[in-house]
């Protein structure tokens, strides 16, 4: 579990450095900072999680709970 977490705390990074060197437009920008909101929304659901059933498991049930509950529903 702590690869995945710190593989969530690296993108977080990551995507914050690109969003605040980046020469790029207003909405590529945003997508960055939203992409970065959401490794670190994951990585403190994992940090919260009790003892693991395994890492890889943890980690996608801690992503989704992340962007389900985070991100309006895309249906009409």
């Amino acid at each position: 579990m702590n690869r995945e977490l710190r593989e969530f705390r690296r993108l977080e990074r990551v995507c914050l450095e690109q969003a605040a060197l980046s020469n790029m437009d207003h909405l590529a920008r945003t997508g960055l900072l939203k992409v970065a909101a959401d490794c670190r929304l994951a990585a403190e659901a994992i940090e919260a999680l009790p003892v693991p059933r395994g890492a890889i498991a943890v980690a996608v049930q801690a992503l989704k709970h992340v962007l389900t509950t985070t991100r309006p529903s895309s249906r009409h």
